[in-house]
């Protein structure tokens, strides 16, 4: 069996007069973030920039919708979205492995403008082997998908009417001086429940599993529904890394092959209001000790 953990004590520093030394980066075996969405108007390339100056790893593993291009004409690609893409090469550069695997919103990575392209092959899937030699499917997901959802035409019309959403959305958190960013607005509150309608029966984590399972291995790691999620329920491990539009989370893996579900833009509220960031990591499993 695997067995459910509360993840450890994040640690914060301490607020002086003054200058004060930024916090070193936590350290990780290995960081899973998938859809991004970087372009796309309900991005928040600077809770991404935040959570990876905070957060190292030896790999990063982008699981699909990285990149959301679907408005050249009018683009959501500002400074900080930038240094997303920045600071990733950079880490590769450094020595960091990076692994992009493409989702059903990511470009042809051929047509994808200069500067803003990953750099390094988009992949179709891929395997990743933990720290404590377990053995996971990564995959953006969407393969899984209601058939009908997979349409071309029909994510077009989403993105659309999810541009129009969050641009009003935008309009009246301006004029609101009580709306704080890190706060669910009515439109993201209105578009995650929509999701967790369509999805509610978790089809799709049963579909996936059964993926890993026929290939012999212990688990899938996803991204594409915008639910994250941690857990065994289905017999084999399934990770889902959420998204950083709405749930604004992440997968980690410790050096001793632990995965973690955090929740970033919960412990920088709690970095704020001075209180200690342990809800921010919402749940764990414990590393590969024995025969599952």
């Amino acid at each position: 069996m695997t067995a459910f953990t509360h993840p450890g004590h994040f640690s914060r520093a301490s607020h002086v007069s003054g200058e004060v030394d930024p916090p070193m980066p936590r350290q990780h075996r290995t960081l899973f973030l998938s859809d991004l969405h970087l372009g796309a108007i309900g991005a928040r390339a600077d809770l991404i920039l935040s959570f990876l100056q905070h957060n190292q790893a030896q790999h990063y593993v982008l699981v699909g919708d990285i990149l959301d291009l679907w408005h050249p004409v009018i683009p959501h690609w500002g400074p900080e979205t930038q240094a997303v893409i920045d600071h990733l090469e950079a880490r590769r550069a450094a020595g960091a492995e990076l692994v992009y695997l493409r989702g059903n919103h990511d470009p042809d990575p051929a047509t994808a403008p200069p500067g803003r392209r990953i750099p390094v092959p988009a992949l179709a899937h891929a395997e990743h082997v933990g720290a404590d030699g377990r053995r996971y499917l990564v995959i953006h997901g969407d393969c899984q998908d209601v058939r009908v959802l997979r349409s071309l035409l029909l994510r077009r019309i989403g993105s659309r009417i999810d541009e129009h959403l969050r641009r009003l959305d935008r309009r009246l958190r301006r004029r609101s001086r009580a709306a704080r960013p890190d706060q669910a607005s009515w439109a993201e509150r209105l578009i995650a429940g929509f999701n967790g309608w369509i999805y509610r029966s978790r089809g799709y984590e049963r579909r996936l599993v059964a993926l890993a399972r026929a290939r012999g291995l212990d688990g899938v790691i996803c991204g594409h529904f915008h639910i994250p999620a941690l857990h065994g329920d289905h017999g084999l491990v399934y990770a889902n890394c959420g998204d950083w539009v709405d749930s604004r989370t992440a997968i980690t893996e410790d050096f001793n092959g632990s995965l973690k579900l955090v929740a970033w833009a919960e412990a920088q509220a709690q970095v704020r209001e001075g209180t200690d960031l342990r809800p921010g990591f919402a749940s764990g499993l414990q590393p590969q000790t024995g025969a599952m």
